[in-house]
């Protein structure tokens, strides 16, 4: 029903102003439409849609991530642009705050200006 369907993620934000310049400037996301209740923007053809909310508790989890090719390059690169990676006592991450998974994958985490979380995985 659904699989032939272009899929649409939603983040919340309290914060819009930074919002915009966290998701158009450092993370590089085209702005597509912005109006009292949203921020649009184009993540690789799927939309991401920031919605304005009054209240918000970041879940301790990741809401939102990206696979990536090279994660200590888009590391460094967020880095650059003062956004680092947390640190989880639970789990062993080298100095770029990089977790090894059992099955080989690496996966950072990182929040916005909200204290979502995101993540990269290579």
């Amino acid at each position: 029903m659904l699989a032939n369907k272009k899929l649409k993620a939603f983040i919340p934000t309290v914060k819009p102003g930074e919002a915009k310049l966290f998701y158009r400037d450092i993370l590089g996301l085209k702005l597509l439409s912005e109006d009292n209740f949203a921020l649009e923007f184009d993540a690789n053809g799927t939309l991401l849609r920031v919605t304005i909310v009054q209240d918000l508790k970041p879940h301790p989890f990741t809401i939102l991530g990206w696979n990536i090719d090279n994660i200590v390059s888009v590391i460094k690169q967020l880095n650059d642009k003062n956004v680092f990676c947390e640190r989880y006592d639970f789990l062993k991450q080298d100095n770029f705050g990089v977790w090894t998974s059992p099955n080989g994958s690496k996966v950072a985490w990182f929040k916005d200006p909200d204290g979502n979380v995101l993540s990269l995985t290579e």
